[in-house]
């Protein structure tokens, strides 16, 4: 007989559906869906501080425009697959990657090394962000979850940090991207905080692990892609985009 899988996040049989022990009738009545992504990653409810965080965090990313580039991407491939809602939507996803929403795990695990790299070597937090700073320079190397190319300051940030310390969930993790704030703009040049930076101090001061810069990124940027996805099916043609090109190989040769 072959092994059953094995999973700790939901149990359903022939009367009822549980997710992490919970009765799902119970958190349709009585939770919210930020308390269900807290819940499904954390294995425990939120309290209600961490909820509003969690929910401000969902919603700071859910759209960024027709041009981000998951919108772009669902919105393009919509356009030239009028059957498939699920396609488009999961071609919007499949452009998320480190330099478009997927920067918060490796800015999560910036957080850690540099919050580690302090306590090895007894440094304040300012100090720390500084070598991690140098460290980049030395190593020619991005700083993830700064800089944005449409916004010379993020203003999301601002807006998330202020939650955190009201509700009470600011950490190291909002105090290391501040200090990091301030070491490039001593080293380098000013990079804003972007919103990659914001829900990775935050995320890690709410306890989750650096995978979840992605994974929630992604949770609420599927709420932006169904309704781009939905308004370019209600309201333009099929085939309508038409991506610029302009060829620059070879001239027209023969083969003899």
């Amino acid at each position: 007989m072959k092994e059953p899988w094995r999973t700790a996040i939901v149990q359903a049989d022939d009367s009822t559906i549980r997710l992490r022990g919970y009765d799902i009738t119970e958190l349709m009545q009585r939770a919210t869906f930020a308390d269900t992504v807290f819940l499904l990653h954390r294995e425990r409810l939120p309290n209600p501080h961490e909820r509003r965080l969690l929910d401000a965090i969902l919603t700071s990313v859910a759209d960024h425009g027709s041009g981000a580039p998951s919108c772009a991407t669902a919105r393009l491939a919509a356009s030239g697959n009028r059957e498939s809602l699920s396609a488009a939507i999961a071609a919007g996803i499949l452009a998320v990657g480190d330099d478009h929403g997927g920067a918060g795990a490796a800015c999560m695990e910036m957080i850690a090394a540099g919050l580690a790299l302090g306590r090895e070597k007894s440094l304040s937090i300012p100090d720390a962000a500084r070598e991690v700073v140098d460290n980049a320079r030395a190593a020619k190397k991005r700083l993830p979850g700064m800089g944005h190319r449409v916004h010379s300051v993020d203003p999301r940030t601002a807006v998330l940090f202020a939650m955190a310390r009201a509700e009470g969930v600011a950490g190291d993790g909002v105090l290391f991207m501040e200090a990091l704030d301030a070491a490039t703009r001593e080293k380098i040049k000013p990079l804003p905080i972007n919103i990659d930076g914001a829900l990775a101090a935050i995320l890690h001061d709410l306890g989750f692990p650096p995978a979840a810069g992605k994974l929630i990124f992604i949770i609420g940027r599927v709420a932006g892609l169904t309704a781009e996805v939905a308004e370019e099916y209600l309201r333009e043609k099929p085939m309508r985009i038409r991506v610029p090109v302009e060829y620059d190989g070879v001239p027209p040769r023969s083969m003899e």
